[in-house]
């Protein structure tokens, strides 16, 4: 197995001892990055085959948990917490886009490594991840389930397809204890160097100030934007005047047409006849 905190119970100590010996926050972190970082590099290559991406992973991993170290520290398994970042961002499908992926890793120098590793390579990302947790770092089942988001018997199928794969491949390595000790021979052969804890708190703090000053002048640009549309906008509304056209086939507007003579004489006997009685309803013959 690799020499990583391979259980949850020896990260508790390690925390534990951390609280008990009263250590600083920067103390634990140190202490922390000292025991978990170079082992989860060799991990991280067997699960992405790349030596840069495995240590640019690791390292960004620590600097998220020291940007939620108050969060980190009381966790259950802290090195369990900085492990699942590294392989999220490891397994990223954002890396496929970087121009460095696009170019093939320096294969490892033995042959059996570089078929060892062409095998893990060729394995599906879950599958090479839950053979990585479990036969590589050494988790429990219930545990490599968890942090792979997946439940007990998926992870069980998982482990056992995977090794199916590799012995399809490797003959030799059909025996489970045979593929674990290749497992950490083939992630010890490689010289996998780790940065600075203090170069790694450091750009934490840089990344933390970048993104809170992003937001500050994000923030002001948005209440700019809101404070120059306030002050150009009409107070009130107006509607638009639509233009004057000319409509045809209307027929024009005229009044009543002058009285003929007949027109007056039969008003001016309408008027002196009288208004009540049975002479309105039958006028008389003249």
């Amino acid at each position: 197995m690799l020499d990583e905190p391979e259980h949850a119970d020896e990260a508790d100590e390690a925390d534990t001892a951390d609280d008990s010996d009263g250590l600083t926050p920067v103390q634990a972190f140190d202490a922390l990055y000292a025991f978990a970082a170079p082992a989860l590099v060799r991990q991280t290559y067997l699960l992405t085959g790349r030596r840069e991406l495995a240590k640019e992973a690791v390292e960004r991993a620590f600097q998220l948990a020291w940007e939620r170290w108050p969060e980190v520290a009381v966790d259950r398994d802290p090195a369990g917490w900085v492990r699942a970042a590294a392989y999220e961002y490891a397994l990223s499908p954002w890396h496929r886009l970087r121009r460095r992926a696009r170019q093939p890793d320096v294969p490892p120098a033995e042959p059996e490594d570089r078929k060892l590793l062409d095998t893990l390579m060729s394995l599906p990302v879950p599958y090479r991840r839950t053979l990585v947790l479990y036969d590589g770092v050494g988790l429990d089942l219930p545990e490599t389930a968890a942090e792979t988001e997946a439940s007990t018997p998926a992870a069980a199928s998982r482990i056992l397809h995977a090794r199916e794969a590799v012995a399809e491949r490797l003959p030799e390595l059909s025996d489970p204890g045979e593929l674990q000790r290749r497992l950490d021979a083939l992630s010890r052969a490689e010289k996998l160097s780790t940065p600075g804890v203090g170069a790694v708190r450091e750009g934490s703090e840089k990344r933390a100030r970048f993104w809170t000053r992003a937001a500050i002048a994000f923030t002001a640009l948005i209440i700019g934007a809101s404070a120059l549309s306030l002050a150009t906008s009409a107070r009130h509304y107006e509607p638009p005047q639509a233009p004057g056209e000319s409509v045809s086939g209307v027929p024009p507007r005229m009044g009543p047409e002058p009285l003929t003579k007949e027109d007056k004489e039969l008003r001016k006997k309408l008027e002196a006849e009288p208004a009540h009685g049975p002479e309105r309803i039958l006028p008389r013959a003249d």
